[in-house]
């Protein structure tokens, strides 16, 4: 790469870009990936100042926007994907007020989804704007902001890669990880059980079959269900964990005829979303007089790194270089769209600035010093993947 300046990679720059991005809220609502509000954040907010770096940039029939750079038949490629959606303001006061505090540990940026999407956003973009003022980028470089973020399916990733048609060799999903490398995380399968009774009027229950009795039935039995699968070495067992209560008819004084459970199973990696909902299920009964139903949900697949292998020398190379801090990894328990790519073949990770402590809080702020380090990491990763081949001893920072 060329040696200049980062201009692009500086709190000056940074800062008032992430504050642009929170106060245009995009909230998760019961639209989900289809609200207005994230649309109109990737269009009417996002797309302007990718386009003003330099990115040629187009939207997918999901909506999402894909911004790419170098070569079709480079060396190598690597994608970034970014998100739009962020957790809902909820209880946090002036959540897209944005401002930039003082903390014990620095100067911080405080406001909704900082911690999560908004300002791994930020860093991805300034990372793609340095490449692109240094215009030597000799494989493809792709950031996808998609409208996901809070939904736990990889509908949005999926969207975008079929609108791209070619899987990467090196994925990054841009989240809050405390600035650490995810190599692992686990997936997740959604999956209801109705419980199915007859209704009555309450005062003359004898008359109906309660589906909320024998719900209890069923969260009993699989308080300790023995899910049958080997722990693993990293993340230990997998977990069933019971989420939502819901009955019907919603009227008052009724005996429910039906009662809905939401599980929430989290797979490990080895294991099928799909087959894992199947082996469970089949194995889950009641007595009668009640019967029961099941209906999968949304999945994400679980994700496992070689650290032996060339994508993390790139990934500890591109922290060494930064000198932001060293490369330090972890297992993950949430999951994202990681495990999409690797199920595609190709090499992913989680990984951005934001603490995991504050998402979903009533509290959210994220450090500069981890804004502009994560920028910089995610740079020299740009550099050590699709950028022009370095020479030994060769630092890009400038």
């Amino acid at each position: 790469m060329k040696k200049q300046a980062h201009s692009h990679l500086t709190a000056e720059k940074l800062v008032p870009l992430l504050h642009e991005f929170v106060q245009f809220p995009s909230e998760q609502t019961d639209l989900q990936e289809t609200d207005p509000a994230v649309h109109a954040f990737i269009r009417d907010c996002a797309a302007p100042r990718f386009r003003e770096v330099g990115a040629e940039i187009r939207f997918d029939a999901h909506g999402n926007l894909i911004a790419e750079a170098g070569p079709v038949d480079g060396r190598a490629s690597l994608l970034f994907v970014a998100y739009a959606m962020t957790h809902p303001a909820n209880r946090m006061t002036d959540p897209f007020a944005p401002r930039t505090i003082e903390t014990d540990r620095g100067p911080a940026v405080r406001g909704r989804g900082v911690a999560e999407q908004k300002t791994a956003l930020t860093a991805v973009l300034g990372a793609l704007a340095q490449a692109i003022a240094e215009d030597r980028l000799d494989g493809r470089l792709t950031v996808v902001l998609t409208t996901a973020g809070e939904t736990g399916r990889h509908d949005a990733v999926r969207a975008a890669m079929a609108d791209i048609a070619r899987t990467p060799d090196y994925a990054v999903i841009c989240i809050g990880t405390d600035g650490r490398i995810a190599t692992g995380n686990k997936g997740r399968v959604d999956f209801d059980i109705q419980v199915h009774g007859k209704a009555s009027h309450s005062s003359a229950p004898w008359n109906g079959i309660n589906a909320l009795s024998g719900a209890r039935r069923v969260l009993e039995a699989l308080e300790d269900f023995d899910l049958d699968v080997a722990d693993h070495p990293t993340f230990g067992p997998a977990t069933l964990t019971p989420t939502a209560l819901k009955t019907l008819p919603n009227a008052t004084h009724t005996v429910p005829d039906t009662a809905t459970i939401t599980y929430d199973r989290r797979v490990l990696p080895g294991e099928v979303p799909e087959q894992a909902f199947e082996a469970l299920t089949s194995r889950i009964g009641i007595d009668a007089p009640w019967s029961l139903s099941f209906e999968p949900g949304p999945i994400m697949y679980p994700n496992e790194l070689d650290e032996t292998g060339p994508f993390f020398a790139k990934l500890r190379a591109a922290f060494d270089r930064s000198g932001y801090r060293k490369a330090e990894s972890f297992a993950c328990n949430f999951a994202l769209d990681a495990g999409f790519f690797a199920r595609e073949g190709a090499a992913a990770v989680m990984l951005g600035p934001g603490e995991v402590a504050q998402f979903h809080s009533d509290e959210e702020n994220v450090l500069v010093e981890d804004l502009v380090g994560i920028a910089k990491v995610y740079y020299e990763l740009i550099c050590e993947c699709v950028g022009e081949t370095r020479e030994a001893g060769q630092d890009a920072r400038g």
